[in-house]
């Protein structure tokens, strides 16, 4: 075979290539040091890809690095492998992760969606992980006006729902949230949730010389050729020109490929696993290679393809899906092949690992590029950047803000009604039915609805809770305090259902990282939800990146709501200690934890009733959250409450309501005299949840919490259907239950 040449037919034209592929100058020319002379176009492709944002976070590692890594339940360091890793006990571990499909979404939402949740489950089963749960984080424009909006919704909801629903994975939980920032660019965040032995867990690397490469799994097409470089660039009128940088999935090959790598990560014949992700086989064969210390030569020719006469960066860029990268040990090429023939899937030979570092790719007799390793992955070669920052003008004027500016309203009931029909509070059941939420019989939440999804690991007992938050309405008014929030009301929500939170994963969307307004936002999200993590004892096990979301105009970019959403997963060791959200009885005494101020600021209320855009975060204290959630947990344990659930968007009214809809239970309440009404009712203020309390236990409640620091005050009792706040009548719980559940069918009604 040829030695690596840069003869004029294969030397890429320089800087404007280079340009074109979205590297910058600078970056070529780093390029040419590192290689000692130029690229060619395929070795330039591949650099594209590996040192866009998507694959390298050149923009934001250097951020993400301050943010907690250890934790005395971390097996895995972030970064270190496909997922992050905790111990659960028992000598099990939990693998979960979430990631955006955003860009993909954006102009192809069935196939950005469901191509979304087969990548993310792919990285908790090449760790040898079986994946028990899903949840989803999805964001898009005004579905009651855009018809845009409803399209992406419809395509994005049924990608997932028909994938998770045929690789058979429940959908245990996520969130859905409405604004106009996101008309263009609608987000999708897919997080898969797994379970592994911790003695077989499968580590993506690769070491040993001479031992064999293989490919497994689907043949290689022309989709998603690019697609890591096209997840970095804006989305613009043309975009739909990139359907090709657009993923087709089969989830049925999935499940195949599921039950094989798993079958596979029981012998002891692999050396490492990994998903072909983002950039395909360049970034497989460069990150394993990297991790082990070792190069890899890899022939082309054997790849199995879909299409003929594919060139050297079509098959090395193309992120088709349904791929794995393994390295087998030497000798045991018959045992590997065996288990994926059972299964009959792709088991394919196409290299050897080499010594030295470099990876080396030939097709027929030509030496196609030869690039080190380390040269392209993240924490190796790759750019570091840090953007200039610039504090939005925006922020200044939210601390005008006043509420004594804000009349009060003189229908309390209509606002109250209105509320409820709001996309963004009302019931997202359209969404929920099209996912199948009971495969495997694990879900211990789907006839008890908790804050948190909840899932019995069968092999412990123990119950795994996890859920996805984060209210980018706040990150946007102050992302500091609002990525505390995020990551507050995910612990809040675990905590509710009886669990104590293990570690967090993140999916981090935001605007043009060189805009310093949204590199701003972005390096005080990364603040505040350090700090968080850090109070909750919640390390950062991994997650995802993903900037240029923003809608292009002619004369600037305006970016979405920064929304790093936060994936957190919990441990219940008595899962007979779970605690569910919905009124048991009526009698039951209601009672409202935590401490209640007059704020209206940022909230649902104040948005929809008075179209004030402008206001700080809702009020919120770090210390005062921390104590909340111990005191939820000590009153499930001592079995003192019937139910829990947090305060967050529609306030205390909203919580009220969906207490009482799964019974058909009402509620009697009182608010507080020295606070607005419509304070109290709809503020957003944190660090508060509701609790359902039987008479019998009322003396023992009350004695404990006058021993704790968390405020409590008695609101009223449940009642067998009726609404009543201040002795007025607000309905029964069924005219609620219409509007609640009827307003996003009725929106999606719409073509």
């Amino acid at each position: 075979m040829s030695t690596m040449t840069t003869n004029p037919d294969t030397a890429a034209a320089g800087v404007e290539t280079a340009k074109k592929l979205g590297l910058l100058p600078e970056e070529f020319k780093k390029i040419e040091e590192i290689l000692g002379r130029s690229p060619n176009f395929t070795e330039l492709s591949i650099f594209s890809a590996m040192w866009s944002e998507h694959c390298s976070y050149k923009n934001s590692i250097k951020q993400l690095k301050t943010l907690p890594r250890t934790g005395p339940k971390l097996l895995a360091e972030a970064g270190e492998e496909n997922a992050g890793l905790v111990d659960i006990g028992d000598g099990w571990a939990c693998a979960f992760k979430i990631e955006s499909h955003n860009h993909p979404s954006a102009i192809e939402p069935y196939q950005g969606a469901a191509t979304g949740v087969g990548g993310i489950n792919r990285d908790i089963f090449t760790m040898g992980a079986r994946p028990i749960a899903q949840l989803n984080s999805l964001r898009f424009g005004d579905i009651t006006k855009e018809k845009s909006s409803r399209w992406h919704m419809r395509g994005v909801v049924k990608g997932i729902g028909d994938y998770g629903n045929a690789f058979g994975v429940p959908v245990l939980g996520g969130e859905a949230y409405f604004d106009p920032c996101y008309t263009t660019n609608p987000l999708v965040n897919a997080m898969s949730v797994g379970i592994v032995r911790t003695d077989k867990v499968v580590s993506a690397t690769s070491h040993g010389v001479g031992n064999p490469v293989f490919i497994v799994g689907s043949a290689t097409g022309k989709d998603g050729i690019h697609g890591a470089s096209f997840a970095s660039k804006d989305i613009t009128e043309t975009s739909m020109d990139d359907l090709p940088a657009v993923q087709v999935g089969d989830p049925f090959m999935e499940k195949l490929l599921l039950e094989a790598s798993l079958e596979l990560a029981q012998t002891d014949a692999i050396i490492g696993m990994q998903d072909m992700g983002a950039a395909g086989i360049t970034c497989s064969t460069s990150e394993m290679s990297a991790k082990g210390g070792a190069g890899m030569d890899i022939d082309l020719d054997k790849v199995p393809t879909r299409q003929q006469g594919m060139r050297a960066w079509e098959i090395l860029l193309s992120e088709s899906q349904e791929r794995m990268l393994v390295v087998v040990k030497k000798g045991r090429e018959k045992d590997v092949k065996a288990i994926f023939d059972k299964w009959d899937l792709n088991c394919v030979e196409i290299g050897k690992v080499t010594k030295g570092g470099a990876v080396r790719f030939y097709q027929g007799d030509e030496l196609v590029a030869d690039v080190p390793a380390g040269s392209l992955v993240l924490g190796g070669g790759a750019p570091v950047y840090v953007r200039e920052t610039r504090e939005p003008g925006y922020i200044k004027e939210n601390a005008r803000f006043k509420i004594t500016d804000v009349p009060e309203p003189e229908d309390l009931k209509a606002v109250a009604l209105d509320l409820l029909a709001s996309p963004n509070i009302a019931s997202k059941r359209w969404i929920s039915e099209q996912y199948d939420t009971m495969v495997r019989t694990n879900n211990m939440s789907t006839n008890a609805p908790s804050d948190a999804g909840l899932v019995l690991i069968k092999e412990t007992g123990k119950g795994l809770a996890m859920t996805v938050d984060c209210n980018s309405r706040y990150v946007h008014a102050d992302p500091y305090k609002g990525a505390m929030i995020a990551v507050s009301e995910a612990a809040r929500n675990i905590a509710c259902t009886g669990a104590e939170p293990c570690g967090v994963t993140n999916c981090l969307n935001f605007g043009n990282p060189y805009d310093p307004e949204v590199y701003w936002q972005f390096a005080q999200v990364i603040r505040g939800m350090g700090d968080a993590c850090r109070a909750f004892e919640t390390p950062v096990t991994g997650g995802n990146v993903s900037f240029y979301n923003h809608t292009v105009t002619e004369d600037r970019n305006i970016p979405v709501f920064p929304t790093p959403t936060i994936g957190m997963v919990g441990v219940l060791n008595d899962i007979d200690k779970r605690m569910s959200l919905d009124f048991k009885s009526k009698g039951d005494l209601i009672f409202l934890i935590g401490k209640t101020i007059e704020d209206i600021a940022s909230s649902e209320y104040l948005v929809r009733h008075h179209k004030i855009e402008r206001s700080p975060a809702p009020y919120f204290d770090l210390e005062e959250e921390r104590r909340l959630h111990t005191m939820v947990l000590i009153l499930i344990r001592k079995g003192l409450i019937n139910a829990a659930h947090d305060i967050s968007d529609g306030g205390l009214w909203t919580a009220l309501v969906e207490m009482g809809l799964p019974r058909g239970l009402g509620f009697d309440v009182i608010t507080d005299s020295e606070i607005r009404p419509d304070a109290f009712l709809f503020g957003e203020g944190q660090g508060r949840a509701v609790v359902a309390v039987n008479e019998d236990n009322e003396i023992e409640f009350l004695d404990l919490m006058q021993a704790s620091r968390v405020p409590c005050i008695l609101l009223g009792h449940v009642t067998k259907g009726k609404l009543m706040i201040d002795d007025e009548p607000f309905g029964f719980i069924e005219d609620a239950r219409k509007i609640y559940e009827g307003a996003i069918p009725l929106a999606m009604a719409e073509q």
